[in-house]
């Protein structure tokens, strides 16, 4: 017999549901960030918003989310989502590029803003183990925020956005250390700062990051590799959960943060063919995630603190913000920077972010910060997360366009790693693919392959081959395999009607690109060129000219005669094949390099 269902045990999920509903297309249709709407519509529904007004107003509970703390709980999954998506779009070579910035820069900034936040607090009269943790928690920035806001603006590959992503980057590693460092200090009673065994606390978290590079390395490939053979995107979604939430947990068991896990998960599946399929995978679960974060942070500001005392609340996150924001300023100056990119990473990097709240709810729990002076330093960090939108929006206009005054010194990626850019994108890797990557090779023009047979993409990566595994008909696959950056794109799959839904996904998504596809005959060529293919060949149009050609060359017709006749009857089939879309193809491909030219 079915259980009863509870409609009030689901009344959060629908309200989520329902804000993200009407949040995200009226925010994006206002062109205003729809993590603002979230961060709103958490104050609006929380139980210091609308929810103090129930015991007045009863109807509103229906409206109203009761129980944060599971909300909370389930939105913490945004940030392991969103570091593991971090992890996979880098790799341990663009790592090692941006160490300077990782573990100087960011170091430095962890350090100088902990020291002087702290400093400050003990002026105040906090002691001293309270004070380094508000100075912890207040020098941290908001990555689920500021990344993504980099990427919609597609900034992050700037030079401030690389060295804001580097400094994120090193406060994501500092989170676990400092958590352990509190827990041992109220475990301690409050004692000395650092002790060998404080030290000796830390070995769990060094085994545990060291387990997850070895066994990452040695099962993730094999394991995915069998998922793909499967066939199955139910069974390959599996898997990547599986990742995400394996890798969290495991990281978590040996006291360090999920996100930390998922992060280092992400950055060895970043190194196999399986990256860019697992990132459209994960995409959609890692926007849901952190709207459900965002929701849970304004859930979070206790609006009657606020009132109670807004020249202390006030106080702390202005200062909280000209602090972080000129040490980063002066830090990036320091390290390079141009004045304009060291001011737009200040910006971006001044306010405060979620780990605040794991930190602060660590101290207080382990008695190392009293709870009133915590939750006014938790409302002043919410607060200054909701600036976060316009102090980027500031900081892109001061900053100019991307990629503008770029320094010797500014990390790059090698230009023929795997990861970056190419010229040509190739989607099918059997035997035609293969061919044209080779001519490609030959003339030294970049090229990336895409090809969903398991067994011919660990083939070319056996031969060196930048191919990743993935369904091309799919348009974020297509963005992650770098078709907003090619110059061309050739499809060569046996399938006829997949290669028909590539050419016009890509050519919705790039009206100014050359398509070049492979056709099995007229008929179907005549097809392609009516969904937008810059050029289809067909293969029976093709065998019977080189049969043409071998023919009449072994039988005694000069050579030059034999391929100018060849390359004139190829001219009037594609003539004839294109002629009834030769107009409209000529004005699409005008039209779209006008769009393009104008944005």
């Amino acid at each position: 017999m079915a259980a009863e269902v509870s409609p009030g045990e689901y009344k959060d999920v629908v309200l989520f549901l329902a804000t993200a509903g009407v949040v995200v297309p009226l925010f994006r249709r206002w062109r205003i960030s729809p993590i603002l709407g979230f961060l709103g519509a958490g104050v609006l529904l929380g139980p210091y918003g609308l929810g103090s007004l129930t015991a007045t107003i009863p109807w509103l509970a229906a409206v109203t989310i009761d129980k944060p703390q599971d909300v909370a709980q389930l939105a913490e999954f945004g940030v392991v989502f969103l570091l593991f998506m971090i992890g996979l779009e880098l790799s341990w070579e663009r790592l090692r590029l941006l160490r300077r910035y990782v573990f100087g820069m960011g170091a430095l900034q962890v350090g100088l803003c902990s020291a002087a936040i702290a400093a400050v607090a003990v002026y105040l009269g906090l002691p001293l183990q309270g004070a380094v943790a508000i100075g912890a928690a207040l020098s941290l920035s908001s990555t689920a925020m500021v990344m993504p806001l980099l990427a919609e603006s597609k900034r992050q590959h700037s030079q401030a956005g690389r060295a804001t992503f580097s400094v994120l980057l090193f406060q994501d590693l500092a989170v676990a250390p400092i958590l352990i460092t509190l827990t041992v200090i109220g475990s301690q009673g409050g004692g000395e700062l650092f002790s060998p065994k404080m030290l000796l606390t830390f070995a769990p978290a060094v085994l545990g990051i060291l387990a997850l590079v070895v066994f990452g390395r040695l099962l993730l490939r094999p394991m995915m590799r069998s998922v793909a053979r499967a066939k199955s995107e139910e069974l390959f979604m599996a898997a990547s959960l599986l990742i995400v939430i394996g890798a969290g947990l495991v990281a978590a068991l040996t006291g360090l943060s999920m996100a930390l896990g998922a992060f280092v998960a992400g950055l060895l599946l970043a190194e196999t063919e399986y990256r860019h399929e697992v990132e459209v995978t994960i995409e959609p679960f890692k926007g849901l995630l952190l709207g459900l974060f965002f929701l849970s942070i304004g859930i979070g500001l206790d609006l009657s603190l606020l009132v109670q005392k807004p020249a202390v609340i006030l106080g702390i996150a202005l200062g909280a913000l000209a602090l972080t924001g000129g040490v980063v300023f002066g830090l990036g100056l320091l390290f390079g920077l141009k004045p304009r990119k060291a001011l737009e990473a200040g910006l971006l990097l001044a306010a405060g972010g979620e780990f605040a709240f794991v930190i602060l709810d660590t101290a207080m729990h382990a008695g190392v910060v009293g709870r009133d002076v915590g939750r006014m330093v938790l409302v002043a960090s919410t607060l200054t997360m909701f600036c976060i939108p316009m102090l980027a929006a500031l900081g892109a206009r001061l900053g100019g366009r991307p990629g503008a005054n770029l320094v010797a010194n500014t990390p790059v990626e090698p230009a023929a790693a795997a990861e970056g850019p190419a010229a040509v994108l190739v989607v099918g890797y059997g035997r035609v693919g293969r061919l044209v990557g080779d001519m490609l090779g030959r003339h030294d023009i970049g090229w990336v392959a895409a090809e969903r047979d398991p067994k011919l993409v660990e083939a070319g990566r056996r031969a060196g081959a930048a191919i990743f595994y993935g369904d091309a008909s799919r348009a974020e696959f297509l963005r992650r395999c770098g078709l907003e950056t090619a110059r061309a794109l050739v499809v060569t799959m046996d399938n006829p009607e997949g290669n028909e839904v590539v050419v016009a996904t890509a050519r919705e998504l790039r009206p100014d690109l050359t398509i070049v596809a492979r056709a099995r005959d007229a008929r179907h060529a005549k097809r392609l060129y009516e969904l937008g293919a810059t050029d289809a060949v067909p293969e029976t149009i093709e065998a019977s000219l080189q049969l043409s050609e071998a023919t009449l060359v072994e039988i005694g017709i000069p050579m030059g005669l034999v391929i100018a006749s060849i390359h004139e009857r190829r001219d009037e089939f594609r003539k004839e094949l294109n002629r009834p879309d030769a107009l409209g193809g000529r004005r699409r491909l005008r039209d779209g390099r006008r769009e393009s030219a104008g944005s």
